[in-house]
């Protein structure tokens, strides 16, 4: 399949190499005799030369190394497919929940399920290495076009990008090292720690410096970020600003959710179309994607990952698109509740049930807990992607569906700038899709917190939402919401409230003096 976008290449060496060409020391800087030996001089000599620098900053959202399938890994101690940025984001965001629950054993990923890890953790510790190796790739970008105006479009999109990795860091780990192009890459010094306040504003005062500097929504390369990006990461910032700050900012949240409602997108009439490979077509409703191609983005990681992962047990490869199944990721009987049935009514609710038991009574069996079937490797006409391994299937990190919903909770939650009527008006056009016609449609009477949270569950699961939700509605951890295997034990229990944000690694802490955790850790 043939994509007409920003395509992401494996990026030769000698650009990823251009991340670490900036010296310690001033007397250092010198240019090398010789000439084979790639440097920003000699490499960076035109737009297509830059452009395909601002494309690494776009492929490390998806892949995990250097060369084919994630060899070279760019993140030490751990496999490169294992350390894709996006697997690792939906594990971190997704198996904490109810959402989903994986049948296997590998080093500790259990614990993400258990709510149980700890600073050493090999899965926490690798998201917030490639959190902060992709704040690096964006800085250096910017750096490398600081004096040439002729790029500032790149450069700007680079600072839109490293605004979401720092709202990454915000969002899961509460506070981190701080760095920007201001500092040298491969400099020995130790970074500051930012605290969640001081992130939240830096974040807020990027995304606003450059928001009118960034293209239209749609009028960019597909893949690419525009002023829709920043909105979103605004607007999902401002809703949780109670839980990063202390402070409420529902109107803030609110204005923003209006600029993406009013920027020109609309709703995808059939919501199993975004899951599929042609999904770049549906740019009226996705905002952001993370690019995924079978032939010039392979990769273990990413949406491999998540298509094979969640194939398992009866279910036939074939119909998913793919050349075989991992057995790993279903979901919980809690996540199931949320639909009025596992048959389709909601059509929302893609379950497989054929030989599946709704009771997760063995973890590590694939069969215990319904699977889904959300993503898949075929088009919304029936062909199959370009390569059975490796999906050509993008994911839709920030959709306008999901902007409806943060519309209707600012609104409950008491933000200015919205109204009641046009939240029900919006909760009713997701329902309306979701089942074909307007018999499940609410009123003003029903539009509660409670069903906010539902509702976000039935439309953005497997997103990478659900635990920022679920800590946003104090659920993640307290015992006012348990689902099988929270705190491993197979009914659920409540687990110590630490557990809403991740550790920075102990390895971090230990070589950096400015460092500190969360309290708990």
């Amino acid at each position: 399949m043939k994509k007409k976008y920003f395509k992401i290449n494996y990026i030769m060496i000698v650009f990823a190499l251009l991340f670490a060409s900036v010296s310690c020391v001033d007397d250092l800087d010198t240019v090398p005799l010789d000439e084979d030996i790639k440097t920003a001089e000699n490499v960076l000599t035109d737009a297509e030369s830059y452009k395909q620098l601002l494309a690494k900053c776009y492929a490390g959202l998806i892949l995990g190394g250097q060369t084919a399938v994630d060899d070279d890994p760019d993140i030490s101690s751990i496999n490169g497919s294992f350390s894709s940025y996006l697997r690792l984001l939906w594990n971190l965001q997704e198996l904490p929940t109810d959402e989903a629950i994986c049948a296997w054993n590998d080093g500790n990923l259990r614990d993400l399920h258990d709510q149980d890890w700890d600073s050493s953790n090999e899965f926490v510790k690798a998201m917030y290495y490639r959190v902060a190796l992709q704040i690096t790739y964006c800085n250096n970008l910017i750096k490398l076009t600081a004096d040439k105006p002729d790029y500032k479009v790149y450069s700007d999109e680079a600072r839109a990008l490293r605004a979401l990795s720092y709202y990454h860091m915000l969002d899961m780990f509460g506070r981190g090292p701080f760095v920007t192009e201001e500092d040298k890459i491969g400099s020995f010094f130790f970074p500051e720690m930012a605290t969640q306040e001081q992130i939240f504003n830096y974040i807020e005062s990027e995304l606003t410096s450059i928001e009118s500097e960034l293209a239209d929504p749609g009028t960019n390369e597909y893949g690419r970020a525009d002023k829709g990006l920043a909105w979103a990461i605004l607007s999902k910032m401002y809703l949780n600003a109670e839980v990063y700050i202390g402070v409420s900012k529902y109107t803030e949240a609110i204005t923003y959710c209006n600029k993406i409602i009013g920027g020109g997108y609309s709703l995808e009439p059939v919501y199993a179309n975004l899951f599929l490979a042609d999904n770049h077509l549906r740019t009226s409703e996705i905002i952001f994607p993370i690019i995924s191609d079978g032939n010039s983005s392979q990769s273990w990681g990413g949406m491999t990952f998540l298509l094979h992962s969640t194939v398992g047990g009866d279910m036939p490869a074939s119909e998913s698109g793919i050349d075989g199944g991992w057995g790993g990721n279903r979901t919980t009987k809690s996540f199931v509740n949320l639909f009025p049935d596992a048959t389709g009514t909601d059509k929302r609710g893609m379950f497989y049930t054929d030989g599946q038991n709704l009771e997760i009574e063995d973890i590590f069996n694939f069969r215990d807990g319904y699977a889904l079937r959300k993503f898949k490797n075929v088009t919304s006409t029936g062909v199959v992607g370009s390569n059975l391994s490796f999906p050509d299937t993008d994911f839709p990190l920030y959709r306008l569906g999901d902007f409806y919903l943060m519309y209707a909770e600012a609104v409950l939650r008491g933000g200015t700038g919205g109204n009641m009527a046009t939240a029900v008006g919006y909760i009713n056009e997701l329902r309306e899709r979701a089942y074909g016609n307007a018999t499940a449609n609410i009123n003003e009477a029903n539009l509660t917190l409670d069903f906010i949270l539902d509702e976000r569950g039935r439309e953005l699961y497997w997103e990478c939402h659900r635990r920022t939700d679920l800590v946003r509605f104090g659920k993640l951890t307290d015992g006012t919401y348990n689902w099988p295997w929270k705190g491993a034990v197979a009914d659920g229990k409540a687990t110590n409230a630490k557990y809403n944000v991740f550790p920075i690694p102990s390895s971090d802490i230990n070589a950096n003096p400015n460092l500190s955790n969360i309290s708990g850790y």
